[in-house]
């Protein structure tokens, strides 16, 4: 049973003065333990060494050149001066101006920039006025998300306490005397006081303490407080764990203390989290975007080039063709693909803080979570509440019995009325809220001993109903206390504790209750017990876990549990929630696996139990390692690491300030539902984006190809640059219309990652089909004409007209979802850009850019040529789709 309190959130940053702690006297230095630890290793070298090797309270005192009176004002002033002021070093957001030129370093910006310059070389001055107006817009936009996410968690921030109580002396004679000071102002060897609610303000070592809990979850992430004691011996379980111990970022749940300070500002712990966290690895998105780059750039570099040769070998054109090959350049590139991108994460990531109150601070960490395919995440506060449940009550034989819960809320009930508690411990909680009301009033407390982590047991004597002069002792406690207690032979002992490690062994805790009669004003007596059963607790789930967890599996993201607990408290949860659990691995197989090893036993592994932190980044780079977009669901200054390493960091708003300031999400709160909408507006987003390339490449693609092919055939160019330019931005224009889409419903049941090599296949399979739908207009052309030689002005009115339809048909064609689906923005998109491409020759604008009107027999070959691409499109798609169903991010 867990000694203290469930105390609630930490009470507002303001420490205060507490009355003297009853302890050990200040003056006698306090134990000389020499197992004890003075702080955490910093390696600033800035102030005294807190990684010192292990040391008592008199070597502490020695180090830091201080006593148990605290510091005179003098030396105070002089240590603030060497070791500077008791900051957290905060995570400042980049400035708006910052923002702006980190978005111009976006590799599909910079293919842009090239080809702006590019174009400025050769005086093609539209051209490139066009790309820097693209450029610029993109990069207003990016710039402008990131700052408005920045603004929204800079309100979040919750980070230390604003005063602190010391005690001091005018001089060193003096006595000590107690007050306020700025938090600031705090330096190593300040004796400090400590009250409920109060925020530590800086690492300590305790000197007396009094019921001392401590919040460590900004550190840990443990749910529940953490006893502390100036007398303990330190455990092997981590510096965290170490009783004598506080740490900034912390907080006090119940109890007082004096505490000598070890470590201030950046040689705390909390900071030492920041030093740590160093550049993380490229996500996904920026992967992919690298990746879809390089494709751009080496089309971009080979492209005008060739048509230069071309050109000169079979033409004898020189370098009057390079403004044409660098528009052909431009057209293959997706200009607005910058645009398009940043307006689509923007939209999902406003939809997301308006509607769920999900933040995205890094906007490509939306493409990054609607790829995702793994999250992980912790059990406690995650998939199960703070708090535990009781599951059964069971006898002696394993049978339930609800007598055995009655004796067991009775003892709770009088252990709180009688024993002057403030509030119930989380067991203690649990127990009233499943037991009938007539059991708390059937009995009458006579006196209690409350709960005492030493014995591990609590006793009450209550008077039974009918029973005049004979009272009833209850105990309940750990099952080996308990048992212990009970007059019992040594097999059925062995059989009863066999009968808890079972329950245990099933992720339940287990209570003992034993009773006795007592006659009346005898004293309590553990022994000679008379055992009455179990009483099994389990944790509370979260209410919505088990849909949420279901959303996600139907989304094709897989749950990974990275826990500190027992593995069978995290399969019991698992279980509960309906999560099949393909695997169990604890940390103590973990640190005998190899990385291969690791990530071959992790793809098929669903819970990880006894997990420190570093054990959950090695877990994530293992799944990064096995193909895997990972997502990591952190609250703790434990989990910055792991948080950090993933491809999308996600951490709850009441999260330690600087794990939240380093994710890439910020929830309203610690629930997966909020996940669940944040993946589908990423897929949303990745859906529009992955229709967008596709659809823009394949078809610019198959414009260079014919474009290149024309410029070998014809004794003209296939056209002029003017009229390729004004094509490419009626194009862009109408592909806009693809961030305000709505992507089929079966984009939203797998990851929506791009994939460069993919992307490669389909674009040049589909743009060769798109070339052979150019071609063939060559061949009505010819006959439409009589003879493509014989008017330039025709030939470039009719394939100006044939390009912009087959771009309309292809808009239509490849963004339709399976079924049919009202007609959206791209469909009105498509039938705008068709109707400039069949308007504008015959208009004064065509005439202005060397267009002309065409003859209605055109229009049938036209007709003719645009139906049978529409047929070929719609097999190669359905041939595309059935070979390849697992491609993510299907239109």
């Amino acid at each position: 049973m867990a000694p203290g309190t469930t105390a609630a959130s930490p009470a507002p940053p303001v420490l205060r003065a507490v009355p003297p702690v009853v302890g050990a006297d200040a003056d006698d230095g306090g134990p000389a333990d020499p197992d004890s630890r003075t702080g955490p290793s910093t390696g600033t070298g800035t102030g005294p060494d807190p990684a010192a090797p292990p040391a008592g309270l008199l070597e502490v005192f020695r180090r830091l050149d201080t006593g148990p009176r605290g510091l005179t004002e003098a030396q105070a002033a002089e240590r603030l001066t060497r070791f500077g002021e008791n900051t957290v070093p905060d995570t400042r957001d980049l400035s708006w101006p910052r923002l702006f030129a980190r978005s111009v370093r976006d590799p599909f910006t910079a293919v842009l920039l090239c080809l702006g310059l590019v174009s400025a070389a050769v005086f093609a001055w539209g051209t490139a006025s066009v790309i820097l107006l693209l450029v610029v817009v993109s990069c207003v936009l990016r710039a402008s998300g990131e700052h408005r996410a920045a603004r929204s968690t800079a309100g979040l921030r919750r980070l230390v306490a604003t005063t602190v109580t010391v005690q001091r002396r005018v001089h060193e004679d003096a006595a000590p005397v107690t007050r306020e000071i700025p938090v600031e102002e705090l330096v190593p060897g300040d004796v400090v006081r400590l009250g409920p609610g109060d925020l530590i303000p800086a690492d300590v070592r305790l000197l007396r303490s009094t019921g001392l809990t401590v919040h460590q979850a900004a550190l840990t992430g443990e749910s529940t407080p953490v006893e502390k004691s100036a007398v303990e011996a330190p455990g092997d379980d981590g510096v965290f764990q170490d009783p004598r111990l506080c740490f900034q970022g912390s907080s006090v749940a119940s109890g007082s203390a004096t505490a000598v300070v070890t470590a201030t500002g950046g040689d705390t712990r909390f900071a030492a989290a920041h030093r740590r966290t160093g550049k993380p690895p490229a996500t996904t998105f920026e992967r992919s975007v690298q990746g879809v780059s390089w494709i751009l750039i080496r089309f971009a570099l080979l492209t005008p080039p060739l048509v230069l040769m071309a050109n000169a070998a079979l033409r004898g054109r020189g370098l009057e063709t390079l403004p044409f090959a660098v528009a052909v350049a431009v057209g293959l590139t997706p200009e607005m693909l910058p645009v398009l991108v940043t307006t689509c994460l923007a939209r999902g990531a406003a939809l997301l803080a308006r509607t769920h109150g999900v933040i995205v601070r890094r906007l490509p960490a939306l493409h990054d979570i609607g790829a995702m395919d793994v999250l992980c995440v912790d059990k406690t506060g995650t998939l199960t509440q703070d708090r535990p449940v009781v599951h059964r009550a069971l006898d002696a034989e394993g049978h339930d019995d609800p007598e055995v819960l009655r004796w067991a809320a009775a003892a709770a009930w009088w252990s709180l009325q009688l024993a002057d508690l403030p509030a119930p411990d989380a067991l203690d909680e649990a127990l009233l809220a499943a037991a009938d009301e007539d059991a708390l009033t059937s009995y009458d407390g006579i006196t209690a001993s409350p709960f005492d982590p030493a014995r591990r047991l609590a006793t009450v004597i209550v008077r039974t109903p009918g029973r005049l002069g004979t009272h009833t002792q209850i105990t309940k406690g750990a099952v080996e206390a308990v048992l212990q207690r009970c007059a019992l032979s040594d097999d059925e002992r062995s059989r009863l504790r066999g009968l808890a490690d079972a329950q245990a062994a099933d992720g339940l805790r287990v209570l003992a209750v034993a009773t006795t009669e007592r006659p009346a004003g005898d004293r309590p007596r553990e022994h000679g017990l008379t055992f009455r059963g179990l009483v099994t607790l389990r944790d509370d789930l979260a209410p919505t876990a088990a849909e949420a967890l279901a959303g996600l599996a139907g989304r094709g993201v897989n749950v990974k549990v990275l826990t500190g607990d027992h593995p069978g408290t995290a399969v019991r949860a698992c279980r509960d929630l309906g999560v099949p659990v393909a695997g169990v691995l604890a940390a103590d197989r973990l640190d005998t696996l190899t990385d291969p090893e690791l990530t071959e036993l992790a793809r098929r592994t669903t819970v990880f139990a006894r997990c420190t932190p570093e054990h959950k980044t090695r877990i994530t780079r293992a799944l990064q390692a096995g193909g895997h977009t990972v997502g990591f669901l952190g609250d703790g200054v434990n989990d910055l690491p792991a948080l950090r390493t993933a491809d999308v960091g996600i951490a709850p708003r009441d999260a330690a300030g600087v794990t939240r300031d380093n994710a890439d999400l910020v929830l309203a709160g610690k629930d997966l539902t909020s996940i669940g909408h944040a993946v589908a507006a990423g897929r949303h987003a990745g859906g529009n984006i992955a229709s967008y390339l596709r659809i823009t490449l394949s078809s610019n693609l198959g414009n260079v190809i014919a474009m290149l092919s024309a410029g070998l055939l014809l004794p003209f160019l296939p056209m002029l640059p003017a009229q390729v330019l004004v094509q490419n931005l009626c194009f862009d224009a109408a592909q806009l219309a693809f961030a305000h889409d709505r992507p089929a419903p079966s984009a939203l049941r797998r990851p929506s990652v791009l994939d460069p090599r993919a992307l490669l296949r389909f674009i040049v399979g589909f743009g060769a089909l798109n070339a052979v739908a150019d071609l063939a207009t060559f061949g009505a052309l010819a006959f439409a004409l009589r003879g493509p030689g014989d008017d330039e002005a025709l030939f470039h009115s009719g394939w100006f007209t044939e390009n912009l339809l087959t771009q309309a048909v292809v808009m239509v064609l490849l963004s339709f979802g399976r079924g049919g689906r009202r007609p959206g923005p791209v469909t009105w998109s498509a039938a705008g850009l068709a109707g400039i491409g069949l308007l504008l020759p015959a208009s004064p604008l065509g005439s202005a850019l060397g267009l002309s009107p065409l003859p209605g027999v055109y229009y049938g070959l036209l007709a003719a040529v645009l139906a049978l691409y529409a047929v070929g499109l719609t097999a190669a798609r359905t041939r595309h789709e059935r070979l390849s169903p697992a491609t993510v991010a299907q239109p």
